[in-house]
């Protein structure tokens, strides 16, 4: 302000407090530290404005009172009669009022950090939890099958089926295990045996990791019975037909999946000191593939293709390596593996048919195979 008698300009007190009050707003809000060290910094600042307003510049704004009041004593009770006294409560007033809201802001803000932490936990717990259900579905289901749960809302009642023209059976069973299974004292009642026989099915679960029997699907195990297919990984329907002489490839899948089975329990059985033997059943044509229940939900195939590969099984010889149909002979010869004629069986509830076994032997790659038409 402009003193009237001198003519000098003097400090104007409103004006200073104004930018004290600026600067403490300014150090709460824009000054990103602790709540402690900006409580210092804050308190540091007040303190200096103070000694500036009541110590080192009071002479100078002791002319605001006088510009603004003509007469000496003032008509105002205790501290107010000093203006700058007044600043001064205000400014600490003030101090007070921000450390409020910026320890308030801090909690908050310390608040939301713990709640998106929390989110982000949760989020990566439900992720991983969607990722354990969908490879313990999997280890239930086919991979396209649990696809079909995963991707879409279904209900209870709702029943997967798919129906596939051409799919590969195969029955693979160790006769001699009922005789080898006991209960007695020597083998914990039995839990030796059972044990072995987990061995044996967990060596043939290990052949499907390989890429070459990616196509392969274990359907289930009946006692010790080993059922799988090929063929229900391709999607049927006339916009997703296979060329014609590739159609019959995983025929040849299915037939080296069972030469491995093989091998597989030789070597179990040099390790275990048993002789146990393979009987294997193979047959090939259209099936229904479902999944049955709401709860433990199981995969199926069904059809007179099932049934007749499950009576080539039944009705093979220990020591030959695999019993097919006439049709599933012709195709494999096609493949370029030799099958041998066994001769015409009688097959329960499929009258007489002719068999065939298969041998290791190839007269071609199975790469370079065609298919009769």
């Amino acid at each position: 302000y402009l003193e009237e008698n001198t003519g000098e300009n003097k400090f104007y007190l409103p004006y200073f407090i104004y930018c004290c009050i600026l600067g403490l707003v300014s150090c709460s809000v824009f000054l990103r530290i602790n709540y402690e060290l900006k409580m210092v910094v804050m308190l540091v600042a007040v303190v200096i404005y103070n000694i500036i307003i009541l110590q080192t510049h009071a002479s100078l704004l002791d002319g605001f009172s006088k510009a603004l009041y003509t007469t000496d004593t003032l008509d105002r009770p205790g501290v107010l009669k000093d203006l700058k006294t007044m600043g001064s409560v205000s400014l600490f007033i003030f101090f007070v009022t921000l450390l409020v809201l910026a320890r308030q802001n801090e909690y908050y803000c310390r608040l939301d950090f713990l709640w998106r932490d929390k989110f982000k936990r949760e989020c990566e717990e439900i992720e991983t939890m969607e990722n354990l259900n969908r490879v313990l579905l999997e280890n239930v289901l086919p991979a396209h099958v649990a696809e079909h749960f995963l991707g879409r809302n279904w209900k209870n009642e709702d029943l997967y089926h798919q129906s596939y023209e051409s799919v590969c059976v195969m029955f693979a069973s160790i006769p001699d295990f009922k005789e080898f299974y006991t209960e007695s004292d020597v083998n914990k009642e039995g839990l030796e045996c059972l044990r072995l026989l987990n061995e044996i099915i967990a060596d043939f679960d290990e052949l499907l990791s390989k890429p070459k029997f990616s196509g392969v699907e274990k359907i289930k195990t009946i006692g010790s019975t080993y059922m799988a297919a090929t063929g229900l990984n391709v999607t049927p329907g006339p916009e997703c037909a296979q060329e014609h002489d590739r159609q019959y490839m995983h025929i040849g899948t299915m037939v080296e999946f069972a030469f491995a089975l093989v091998g597989k329990l030789d070597v179990i059985n040099k390790h275990s000191f048993n002789e146990f033997r393979l009987r294997i059943g193979i047959n090939h044509g259209p099936v229904i593939a479902g999944v049955i229940g709401a709860q433990k939900p199981q995969y199926d195939i069904w059809g007179n293709s099932v049934n007749v590969a499950s009576r080539m099984e039944t009705t093979g010889l220990l020591g030959k390596i695999q019993q097919v149909t006439e049709e599933t002979s012709r195709i494999l010869s096609t493949l370029g593996y030799m099958c041998s004629c066994r001769g015409i069986i009688n097959v329960k509830g499929k009258g007489e048919l002719k068999t065939y076994f298969v041998h290791t032997e190839m007269t071609r790659s199975l790469s370079q195979g065609t298919v009769m038409p």
